[in-house]
């Protein structure tokens, strides 16, 4: 089992990250071969500025060590220091097709009205995700609804590319399977109950932030949005409620038990019972990565020494099927 899975640097981690991705790769770390990377060519593709591309990358590289991410057990780098990654996606350029792309619902969601005006990046970013996981043949690749659909395109690059320019009995690209965690949870704005938490909502108020300290995180807690009624004593009693769900959910999440329990607990309560618990649990459960992250935030050198290595490993463990793929091509190298 070789697992790929990256994210882009674009700031500080999240609680919604962490629950509904990172605390899973921590653990799949314990099920097969791991590479994890930051998405910095991925980043690109819309608007930027290259200094805090820069400062993101290595703060991010830092959230995800502290979160538990070991780059002596797992592969951690990030895609610039990997030209294999765009070298592949070149190459499938030729294999993708402009109808498949076109029907990307999340290119249709990033580009808008605006179409004309957009990158062509950002149009092609789903063939460079295929060649971040076709390069390293992985088996299995984490992702949540909103990726379900790119990971069938790389699928499809990959078959279509095997029985394009490879031998029948040979192709060259694996078709990985996609890993959906039956436990990530979806983690919603402490402002808005229908909203997925996230680092673009301009309201900071809206989620935790890993780098959060104590203060911080029994504030926004106190401060998340709620209805003026108690806790049910069961979770059909929640239908309704986004906000009340979306605490309890996190809790449950944080504690490792189940929703119903959590009710159990705390149903007939009101919410100037449990956010006072809920607030205590996230300190309790997140203080360690928050000086940890603080630590290796601190140590630049460290962080570039930690994706130095990984992209080295990355680059011996791609050069094989980089290879290969010229050569199904037909291209001539040195």
């Amino acid at each position: 089992m070789r697992v790929v899975s990256g994210i882009q640097p674009t700031g500080n981690l999240h609680l919604g990250n962490y629950l509904g991705a990172i605390r899973n790769w921590v653990r799949m770390q314990d099920e097969g071969e791991c590479l994890f990377f930051l998405a910095d060519l991925h980043a690109i593709s819309q608007p930027h500025v290259p200094a805090d591309l820069a400062a993101n990358t290595r703060e991010m590289t830092a959230a995800l060590v502290a979160c538990g991410v070991d780059p002596d057990r797992s592969i951690l780098f990030n895609q610039a220091q990997v030209p294999a990654h765009a070298e592949l996606q070149w190459l499938l350029n030729g294999t993708a097709r402009v109808g498949w792309l076109n029907r990307m619902t999340q290119w249709k969601d990033k580009a808008g009205k605006n179409r004309e005006g957009q990158s062509v990046a950002l149009f092609t970013y789903p063939v460079l995700q295929a060649a971040d996981v076709l390069l390293y043949q992985a088996t299995h690749v984490p992702v949540g609804e909103d990726q379900k659909q790119h990971l069938e395109l790389a699928r499809d690059i990959a078959q279509k590319f095997n029985n394009d320019f490879c031998p029948e009995d040979a192709p060259l690209f694996t078709l990985p399977d996609p890993i959906i965690p039956p436990d990530t949870a979806r983690i919603m704005s402490l402002r808005d109950g229908s909203a997925k938490m996230s680092k673009s909502d301009p309201s900071d108020m809206s989620r935790i932030n890993l780098a959060d300290d104590a203060d911080a995180i029994m504030q926004k807690v106190k401060k998340a949005k709620t209805d003026p009624e108690p806790l049910p004593s069961e979770a059909a009693g929640l239908e309704g409620r986004p906000e009340a769900n979306n605490l309890v959910g996190i809790y449950a999440a944080m504690a490792g038990t189940s929703v119903a329990d959590v009710l159990h607990q705390f149903g007939g309560e009101g919410f100037g019972k449990f956010k006072p618990a809920l607030g205590e649990l996230l300190v309790e459960k997140l203080a360690p990565i928050n000086a940890r992250f603080i630590e290796l935030t601190q140590d630049s050198e460290s962080l570039d020494a930690i994706l130095a290595k990984g992209a080295l490993k990355a680059r011996d463990l791609a050069g094989p099927t980089l290879s290969a793929a010229y050569a199904a091509l037909g291209l001539v190298r040195g």
